[in-house]
């Protein structure tokens, strides 16, 4: 074993000179008399020196960490200690492993890729065959959160005529829930012995993954006359919890058409809320969309994510494999990624350069990855 590691080219990696430049600089307008004159200026600048003092901290420790086994490394070359070897490469494979943690973070620089997310399912075409599709992806999902410990909340849901789900939006709060879950934003396709079947064919069913930040202090106007507000009955499942007041909520954006609803609590007031901040995210992601596209129709390389083309593909028979179009990631363990080992795909799409991505597979090709 040899130690080739170098704790100050992380420096680079990480960019620490211009970190620390920031901090100073943020320090001395939080010292200004001025600072707390527009409140909303100053919690951005507060979050913005919190994040950077974590990640200069982060980065301290790796610092530390790397020196202290540079240290042993050399005690038990010294000494021909093989006990004390093993240490170290243990020890180095945890340290690889956060490095790699600190450079997703650092990835994930965007300006809402450290906060919440807004994730939407639609089933495709096909019936029951792709709301079930749909109802899996929701699981799926549901079980990759709680291995991040992200907590989850199910605002809207409309269940399949005879099973599964044709539409669902959840709400995915923590660090970097959004910078995560952009990664999965694409049309997802399976392939399997359908279980509705009874001549046990093999089926293709498509469902969509939209993601959107939530964002409460983006810069867009919304006036009370371009929204209509609609008030109904809630549609959920049976049970003791059943909402029978006419308290669920929908929102149409007019100018836009989009459409927000919520329905999963009993106070219509509070239901409203959740809608709008759904309507907020979907309106940054909509006028976003407009703005990169005409970027991408001015430098001429459009790639737009569009029903009829999978970012990746799920194949439980004949053989088993899931396949992700855009990176080349893919996995024999089907089972575990639709139990919410998800990791592998979305660190294979975020560390790989955009101009490096190809283009997704369309649905007209052969069913066989």
């Amino acid at each position: 074993m040899s130690w080739t590691g170098n704790s100050n080219s992380s420096g680079c990696i990480f960019d620490v000179p211009g970190k620390t430049a920031r901090l100073t600089a943020l320090e001395q307008q939080t010292a200004v008399r001025e600072f707390w004159d527009d409140p909303g200026k100053a919690q951005k600048v507060l979050k913005e020196q919190s994040t950077l003092r974590q990640t200069l901290d982060q980065h301290a420790a790796l610092a530390r960490a790397a020196e202290e086994q540079r240290l042993l490394l050399d005690l038990a070359a010294e000494e021909q200690d093989a006990a004390t070897l093993r240490e170290v490469e243990a020890g180095l494979a945890d340290l690889a492993r956060r490095v790699r943690s600190q450079e997703l973070q650092t990835i994930l620089s965007g300006e809402y890729d450290a906060g919440n997310a807004i994730l939407s399912i639609n089933a495709g075409a096909g019936g029951t065959e792709s709301q079930d599709w749909a109802q899996m992806l929701l699981r799926m999902y549901l079980r990759w959160a709680e291995a991040k410990k992200l907590k989850t909340d199910v605002i809207d849901i409309l269940g399949g005529e005879e099973a599964g789900i044709k539409n669902v939006t959840i709400t995915v709060d923590g660090a970097y829930a959004y910078g995560y879950l952009r990664a999965e934003m694409g049309v997802h396709r399976l392939v399997r012995i359908s279980p509705f079947d009874a001549n046990k064919r093999r089926h293709t069913s498509f469902a969509s993954v939209f993601v959107f930040p939530e964002v409460d202090d983006i810069d867009i106007t919304i006036e009370d006359k371009d929204l209509r507000i609609d008030v109904y009955r809630s549609t959920g499942h049976g049970g003791q919890s059943v909402n029978t007041t006419d308290s669920a909520v929908r929102i149409t954006h007019l100018p836009t058409g989009i459409v927000a609803t919520c329905q999963d609590e009993k106070s219509q007031h509070k239901n409203k809320a959740k809608a709008m901040k759904v309507l907020r995210g979907r309106l940054y992601d909509h006028y976003k969309a407009q703005r990169d596209a005409e970027l991408s129709r001015l430098e001429g390389n459009k790639q737009a994510i569009a029903w009829g083309s999978q970012i990746r593909s799920y194949v439980l028979a004949p053989y088993q494999l899931v396949k992700d179009h855009r990176t080349g990631e893919e996995t024999g363990n089907v089972s575990a990624v639709l139990d919410g080992d998800l990791d592998r795909f979305i660190e294979a799409y975020l560390f790989t350069p955009p101009d490096a991505k190809p283009a997704a597979s369309k649905s007209g090709e052969a069913e066989d990855v």
